[in-house]
């Protein structure tokens, strides 16, 4: 990569890496001159068929093996390793891990090192690690709690290894929307803690329960109040609660949603799901929620993460991409 276009890349990683406030963004453009606001990532989640195959059609049994076996439950055609290699056959140089398929490798040395060496030779560079399983930063018992804390920690460690900028975390628990928001806030303060020692960002996607509800989430950054935890807002996920056939009982506005995270927002999560003939993601207004981002100051990176069923993994991360090249094109 040239001088000439790595220098803009650097420019955007580190505005990317601090939340801001319209007014700071303003100040902003006047200092900072970058090609382009923003470039697009790849979530490694929009090829989890690809890589866990059948292992994902019981879910209760993914849990169990995940922590019984974990290598077993990649199933698939593709091999995890390759994902640097695969997200550049797209055109995209940033990748956002998903823990969950390197489940037994965040202290195996030896595979982070041919992982980030599979990323040298792919012009890629990681951006993330989303983490699930590894229990609730919320938890009502501050043991319990703790140990979920101590849980993030080894991947904390992996993404300071591979030059990651943030983990992504949940802030689950259980109780009162109250309760659930004070533990979760002692939870992310305390990892928070940790992650700053090595120079990470622990960020929060809206991700079901009381986090899809965006003036809930927000609340919680204001009261962890660190500069290195924040948000990655996702343009999908605002389902507060679930029926028994997993269907939707109650939505939070995502646009509304989208607006309340970005004030904190380290990273954007562009959630798709099915598109019209016009290449149009049917259930988000794309240029709407891009102008939303762009009006709050952020640059930097937005993720493809394609959840479809009607397009394959493959043609749902393209329509993905070239729908948000055509909106930044509109911005």
């Amino acid at each position: 990569m040239s001088t000439r276009i790595l220098l803009p890349l650097l420019v955007l990683f580190f505005v990317s890496c601090s939340p801001q406030t319209p007014e700071q963004a303003a100040d902003t453009d006047d200092e900072v001159v970058t090609e382009q606001d923003f470039q697009i990532s790849l979530a490694q989640w929009s090829l989890h068929r690809s890589f866990f195959g059948g292992a994902i059609d019981d879910w209760d049994a993914f849990g169990r093996m995940l922590e019984e076996s974990p290598d077993s439950l990649l199933q698939g055609d593709l091999d995890p390793m390759d994902f640097p290699t695969i997200a550049a056959s797209y055109g995209v140089n940033s990748i956002e891990l998903v823990n969950t398929f390197y489940f037994s490798k965040a202290q195996d040395e030896a595979y982070l090192t041919a992982f980030r060496n599979k990323c040298k030779e792919a012009g890629v560079t990681v951006g993330l690690i989303m983490c699930d399983r590894l229990g609730d930063l919320g938890d009502a018992d501050d043991d319990a709690r703790q140990k979920a804390v101590e849980n993030h920690y080894p991947w904390v460690d992996a993404a300071q290894f591979l030059g990651a900028h943030s983990i992504r975390v949940n802030a689950a628990g259980s109780g009162t929307a109250e309760e659930v928001a004070a533990h979760a806030a002692a939870g992310l303060a305390a990892l928070g803690t940790y992650a700053a020692t090595k120079n990470i960002n622990v960020i929060v996607e809206n991700h079901g329960g009381y986090s899809s509800d965006g003036n809930w989430l927000a609340g919680v950054m204001q009261k962890v109040n660190m500069d290195n935890v924040g948000t990655l807002p996702d343009f999908g996920n605002f389902c507060i609660e679930r029926g028994p056939e997993y269907e939707c009982l109650k939505e939070y506005d995502r646009y509304q949603g989208v607006t309340d995270l970005m004030p904190y927002a380290k990273g954007v999560s562009a959630k798709t799901h099915d598109f019209n003939a016009a290449g149009e993601e049917t259930h988000t207004d794309f240029l709407r929620m891009m102008k939303i981002v762009k009006e709050a100051g952020y640059q930097g990176y937005v993720g493809i993460e394609y959840e479809g069923q009607e397009l394959s993994e493959d043609e749902g991360i393209k329509a993905t991409k070239a729908l948000l090249e055509k909106v930044f094109q509109q911005l």
